[in-house]
């Protein structure tokens, strides 16, 4: 068995971002862009005022003085001439700064009648004034490459001038459940059988993070059906398998894919919920198996699946992030496999994060999954813990999932 880290890394080295494509702006909210977007104008492009008012000379700006309107220039129409001794010019938020003006009068700091304006309170040279590029410059990289774009990432883009973006394709990936005894939600239930959720769990982790999944019927437990995937998944970025990984008569995943060319990279972790875990290559195209087991499944999709989507997505491929709590409830010393125990969070009086470990784990237990918080985790061969004690977490509402 490798650890958890090893297998991690094993997986990533192996991916590459995938292929740029050309998006509508209107698309482009959650890709990744695949180039520095770059700004295509200048911002503000000239200095314009960021209030209303009036723009005048900051020499003209004392306390008291009177000045003559000498005309107005609202946003997307500014004034034609120069403002020059004893002048102003109606300005409103938005509008160019006349030639001449290097102050604003603020609308509420001065009393107008007729073509006059008073002055009320002195103007400071430069004050309320956004100068030409405050903002950004033709040719400043506004959004790196790597960066999943937000909404402010596109308005900041399409500030920037760009109808449509280069990002990432999308990673679209193939789910294949396998076992004679899994039937879909809603089929007929075979004796002794159980329902899948495997499939529908990891096709919404998998467009929560970016990518299309493609859920394959589910392959009974046949040497030729499951090997039958091959030809169903030229095309695909990864597949993602669950169940028949493991070393039972009917764990066949493993064989029937290599005699169709899969090269086996490794196989088993040291980690709990999670053990019987593979990853391969067939033709080409990734294979990552899963435990069929559901809570198996989901918290290793966390520690890898996660990662590896991330790298195919072209952003920066990392372990989900470990923050700091402390220990709701004592937990026992840990065996020779890494464990990560489902627990809830809270917060106490003191402001601290408490997890709590649910006080069965047992990997069949699906529902404590969906109420848990977060996952503790434990080292091999860790020590036995108090309640109080400082422990790792991953936080599962930091992931979008």
């Amino acid at each position: 068995m490798i650890s958890v880290d090893e297998a991690r890394e094993r997986i990533l080295q192996v991916l590459h971002p995938l292929p740029a494509e050309i998006v509508a702006l209107a698309d482009a909210w959650q890709r990744v862009a695949a180039a520095p977007v770059i700004a295509r104008l200048t911002q503000p492009p000239a200095d314009v005022s960021a209030m209303d008012g009036y723009a005048l000379r900051a020499a003209d700006g004392a306390e008291g003085s009177v000045l003559r309107v000498i005309g107005a220039a609202p946003a997307g129409h500014p004034f034609a001439g120069a403002v020059g001794a004893g002048e102003a010019v109606r300005l409103f938020t938005g509008s160019v700064v006349p030639q001449g003006a290097d102050g604003i009068l603020l609308q509420e700091d001065a009393t107008r009648d007729g073509d006059r304006v008073r002055i009320n309170e002195t103007v400071a040279a430069g004050r309320h004034i956004r100068r030409a590029g405050q903002d950004f410059a033709a040719g400043d990289a506004v959004v790196p490459a790597g960066r999943r774009l937000t909404a402010r990432d596109v308005g900041l883009a399409a500030a920037a001038n760009h109808p449509w973006l280069s990002v990432h394709r999308r990673p679209r990936v193939a789910i294949l459940a396998t076992g004679d005894e899994i039937a879909l939600p809603g089929e007929p239930i075979p004796p002794g059988g159980i329902v899948s959720s495997n499939s529908h769990a990891l096709a919404a982790l998998v467009r929560a993070v970016g990518g299309e999944p493609m859920v394959l019927p589910v392959a009974r437990d046949d040497a030729l059906m499951i090997a039958a995937v091959a030809d169903s998944v030229a095309g695909m970025d990864m597949l993602v398998t669950t169940g028949g990984a493991s070393v039972g008569d009917h764990d066949l995943v493993i064989e029937s894919l290599k005699s169709r060319g899969m090269t086996l990279d490794f196989w088993q972790i040291a980690m709990r919920p999670g053990k019987p875990l593979l990853f391969g290559d067939l033709a080409g195209t990734p294979v990552l198996g899963l435990p069929g087991n559901p809570v198996s499944a989901m918290v290793c999709s966390i520690l890898f699946l996660l990662p590896a989507l991330s790298r195919l997505a072209g952003l920066p491929a990392a372990p989900p992030p470990v923050s700091a709590a402390i220990l709701g409830a004592a937990v026992k010393a840990n065996d020779k496999r890494a464990d990560h125990l489902r627990a809830t969070i809270s917060v106490d009086g003191a402001g601290r994060v408490v997890a709590t470990p649910f006080p069965v784990q047992d990997s069949a237990m699906l529902r404590r999954l969906a109420l848990a918080d977060a996952l503790i985790l434990r080292a091999p061969h860790a020590p036995s813990l108090e309640a109080g004690a400082e422990v790792g977490v991953i936080r599962l509402d930091s992931l979008g999932i």
